[in-house]
């Protein structure tokens, strides 16, 4: 007849062993994990509660803490924190009954430390450094990386003991004198191996954030070479490749990046840390290039984030994403969805001179948005922020439509661009407000401003969406050379323009203090509505030159050149008014002005719908400067 101690072995393993991984396989299903954790928590507890029923007892203690082990990895994994600790505090305060040295302590730092002296040279010390285990575990799924560093000592000694030799003998030893031992749902082992390499990356993580790049550098390199997933081992590299980043040392970092990709194919983060080394160093085609393998991964759906799940053997109650959880490590982890690598993907095409491969995304990505239904065309999606998570750091619809446009018109494809740019007018044109106000009166109060410029600034973005579209279809009547339609659009874009009006802020009064995303923000707005003035004034004055009406040509170029005084085109055609009307010194003097206007670099920092066109009539600068040679002797 089995006694009562067999009895409890007995049940402890039959719950134990809901958790064996059936042979060849290496991980269980999360399906199978989830329908057995909560139930086999609550029966591993009342079996704990049966044992301690009884006072402390040494010839029950491996039993005992085997099932406090069991209970707490099970808490654990369903990230109850509390109910863990609960357990291993009960626990430790037992130990220290069966050793005689009681404490009565709240503090739980001071209760492991006192445990851990305490058995340091008894038989329960390796039962006792399986629950410290659990510890480590609970102490880095909350980040308490200060505490960690506390125990470093005490972690060295689990260290050795759980993964070393020592630990191995005595395994060996008590299945030899104990066939009927305690199972364990975890190995203590591979958890012990899993925390390490976890507790490294997330303090490296912390540690770069921090700025201390060269001084986590060596221990993450050490890391690189212990026994832990693949995954993990591509995340030691990928964090050696930003402290190697943030070292300014962009040729060795992006040998790390391709480490972790070595490591391990799914770790696609590193792919794009690698996009925005090669954005740093303004090599572009290797940018896209990766851009473009990035797209492809994230299109097959073989791994859309880094921090997916790797399966690891044994492992599978305490997955290693339980242990990455820090701020720092998430914001490294992190990768923008595929529509957003898609988006950028197509606007680096077309700022960098590949412009049908750019238009071709952008029409795959316009498509993929209309047949995932993710955005719908209609005023309210197409004025939104965002609809699902996947789109969030898209621009909004309207935007994507017109840089979609722009792109269409520069690959020669004005058909295409203007039914774009109709959809943007059909959509917003029932909203455009009659005027914009962007400051308000001193008479109106801090509740009523704050509503009144709320409102002026989502005003001044439909505006300047309708009249961008405006822009791009009088580009379009001007390379079909259509003038009087290309007046009547570039018309209807400034109409749209001298809609919004700037009022100067009160002296001294302030309704808040702008935060430095706001500021930004309106200077863009700001920006874009200067450039859409100084292009559509020129856009029109040239179409005015077509049409030989040349005293308003100059009028309306001289008042771009105002808004946009860097506007090549609104320069050039300005001399060429000028030369006509027989005033060639004053042309002479626009040439040589819009001439020695620095170079404009390609930039993200304006939208791709505000440049200056490239299609239309243009002026030959060859022979612009022939005539200020034939014009010098005069």
């Amino acid at each position: 007849m089995l006694s009562l101690l067999d009895k409890w072995i007995q049940g402890n393993n039959d719950l134990a062993n809901h958790f064996t991984l059936p042979e060849g396989r290496d991980a269980v299903s999360s399906d199978h994990n989830h329908t057995n954790l909560k139930q086999s928590s609550s029966e591993f507890h009342k079996l704990l509660r049966q044992i301690q029923g009884i006072p402390p007892d040494a010839d029950h203690a491996e039993l005992e803490l085997s099932v406090v082990y069991n209970a707490s990895v099970c808490f654990t994994a369903q990230s109850q924190f509390v109910e863990a600790e609960l357990l291993l505090k009960q626990a430790i305060e037992r130990v220290l009954q069966m050793t005689g040295d009681d404490l009565d302590a709240s503090d739980t730092r001071v209760l492991w430390r006192t445990v851990l002296t305490s058995v340091a040279k008894t038989a329960f010390h390796h039962h006792v450094l399986k629950l410290f285990c659990v510890q480590w575990a609970i102490w880095l799924t909350r980040c308490h990386l200060k505490t960690i560093k506390d125990f470093q000592k005490e972690i060295a000694v689990l260290l050795e003991t759980i993964s070393g030799k020592v630990g191995d003998d005595c395994r060996k030893e008590a299945k030899t004198k104990f066939p009927n031992v305690p199972k364990l749902v975890m190995d203590p082992r591979r958890l012990v191996e899993l925390l390490q390499i976890c507790t490294i990356i997330t303090q490296g993580a912390d540690k770069l954030n921090e700025g201390w790049s060269s001084e986590v550098l060596s221990d993450l390199q050490a890391a690189s070479t212990l026994p832990a997933p693949r995954t993990l081992v591509a995340y030691t590299h990928l964090l050696s490749g930003a402290c190697l980043a943030h070292m300014n040392r962009p040729q060795m970092a992006l040998q790390c990046y391709r480490k972790a990709l070595e490591t391990d194919s799914r770790c696609v983060c590193a792919l794009y840390q690698s996009i925005l080394i090669y954005r740093q160093l303004k090599n572009s085609q290797a940018e896209i290039q990766t851009l473009r393998i990035l797209h492809s991964v994230s299109n097959k759906s073989i791994l859309l984030m880094c921090s997916s799940e790797p399966a690891v053997a044994g492992a599978c109650l305490l997955p290693p994403s339980l242990f990455l959880r820090s701020q720092s490590l998430s914001s490294l982890l992190s990768v923008p969805s595929a529509l957003s690598v898609l988006h950028s993907l197509a606007l680096k095409c077309v700022l960098f001179g590949r412009v049908p491969e750019g238009v071709e995304h952008y029409l795959d990505l316009l498509a993929t948005l209309h047949s995932e239904d993710q955005l719908r065309i209609g005023a309210k999606t197409m004025t939104d922020t965002q609809v699902h998570a996947e789109v969030s750091t898209l621009p909004k619809l309207p935007c994507l439509y017109l840089e979609a446009g722009a792109s269409l018109l520069m690959a020669q494809r004005p058909a295409d661009c203007m039914a774009l740019c109709n959809e943007v007018i059909s959509t917003t044109q029932d909203l455009l407000p009659q005027k914009v106000v962007l400051e308000v009166s001193e008479e109106v109060d801090v509740a009523a401003m704050e509503d009144v410029k709320d409102k002026g600034n989502d005003a001044l973005v439909m505006v300047l969406w309708t009249a961008t579209a405006y822009l791009l279809q009088g580009h379009c009547y001007s390379h079909m050379k259509d003038w009087k339609q290309t007046v009547t659009h570039y018309t209807r874009c400034i109409n749209l323009l001298v809609k919004v009006h700037y009022k100067k802020r009160v002296a001294g009064f302030q309704t808040q203090i702008p935060s430095a995303d706001t500021d930004v923000q309106q200077a863009i707005h700001f920006c874009i509505l200067q450039r859409l003035k100084g292009l559509s004034l020129a856009g029109r004055g040239i179409g005015f030159i077509q049409m030989d009406r040349l005293k308003e040509a100059l009028r309306d170029l001289q008042h771009s050149l105002q808004a946009l005084p860097e506007g090549v085109g609104a320069g050039l055609w300005c001399g060429e008014v000028l030369w006509r009307l027989g005033r060639r010194r004053e042309a002479a003097a626009c040439w040589k002005k819009t001439w020695d206007l620095p170079t404009q670099s390609l930039t993200e920092t304006l939208p791709v719908y505000v440049r200056e066109p490239q299609t239309g009539p243009l002026l030959d600068c060859t022979e612009l400067r022939h005539r200020l040679h034939e014009l010098r002797p005069f």
